[in-house]
């Protein structure tokens, strides 16, 4: 099986520090990989972390804040420098079509015509990519979007069972595909008699944004549920102003969406990674499952 996993290029919120850079999540989902929000730095964390310009087939930008986004230049002229074959798609907001030009030709290169442009409007954007991505608009002081991937539900077959009545190899399949099977005795098999729902794999990533439904909806009954806790909450009335979550308000969204992992990340640069058990500290008083204090170059299973 393909691995899942995330990696983490950097944590740092506005302002990076000597043990933080900017923000940057590559997360491999299979045979895909999609990089959110590259920051500056974003490159040469790729590079200290094993992971090449081959690597991505799409990019997802939640806002056009700079901690968030300049670092796409430098992406999309690697592409171009390493030959990239595929197409590479590109979502942000619309509204920030003017910031995802001046990033898409930020300086001299020799172009690719592999980037594809994916600019995302309205409250409930169509899901787009492979795989399927969903997008749903954050409260910030800049148009922001949050995101959300997951695999189709399936089923899983019960196959010793269906072996002790005959039923195997083609058969198995042609049960799963039409719902029923009519065996050689005559009898009437149902799938749901021989099979247990399996629901898909999920990951929702939640950057910049103050309390909104729309960060519980993202991070509805996901696996995992990447969020930023750029304060704690005795700086909760900074938070608020800025439009930011503290590590309590993370933690709650991830309690009342019922996620499974909550991935706290873009921390101020006030904090140093000493400080860093507070966080996990705040977040446990509203969320009892598992939580990850992301560091720069974590790679965390999924």
């Amino acid at each position: 099986m393909s691995p899942r996993e995330l990696v983490i290029l950097g944590t740092a919120s506005a302002v990076p520090t000597r043990q933080r850079n900017h923000n940057g999540y590559f997360l491999r989902w299979g045979s895909s990989g999609i990089l959110f929000d590259p920051g500056e730095g974003s490159q040469r964390q790729m590079s200290c972390a094993g992971i090449s310009a081959h690597d991505i087939n799409q990019v997802c930008i939640t806002h056009f804040h700079g901690d968030h986004c300049l670092g796409l230049p430098g992406i999309v002229q690697r592409i171009a420098r390493d030959g990239v074959p595929h197409e590479v798609t590109v979502a942000y907001p619309a509204a920030g079509e003017q910031y995802y030009q001046r990033l898409r030709w930020a300086s001299e290169f020799h172009p690719t015509d592999v980037i594809r442009p994916h600019a995302l409007e309205g409250a409930e954007p169509p899901a787009f990519g492979q795989p399927r991505m969903t997008a749903l608009p954050l409260l910030h002081s800049v148009p922001v979007y949050g995101y959300r991937l997951a695999d189709p539900d399936g089923v899983h077959m019960h196959a010793d069972e269906l072996a002790a009545i005959g039923v195997t190899g083609p058969r198995v399949g042609q049960l799963k595909q039409q719902g029923h099977l009519r065996l050689d005795s005559g009898r009437t098999i149902e799938l749901g008699d021989f099979s247990t729902p399996s629901r898909g794999a999920s990951l929702a990533f939640v950057m910049d944004t103050g309390w909104c439904d729309n960060a519980i909806a993202l991070a509805s009954g996901a696996d995992t549920l990447v969020i930023e806790a750029t304060f704690l909450s005795a700086e909760e009335h900074i938070a608020a102003r800025y439009r930011h979550l503290t590590a309590r308000q993370a933690g709650r969204i991830a309690s009342l969406a019922g996620a499974g992992r909550l991935v706290l990340t873009h921390f101020s640069q006030r904090y140093g990674l000493g400080g860093m058990q507070a966080f996990e500290d705040e977040a446990r008083g509203e969320f009892t499952g598992p939580i990850h204090i992301a560091r720069d170059l974590d790679v965390i299973p999924l």
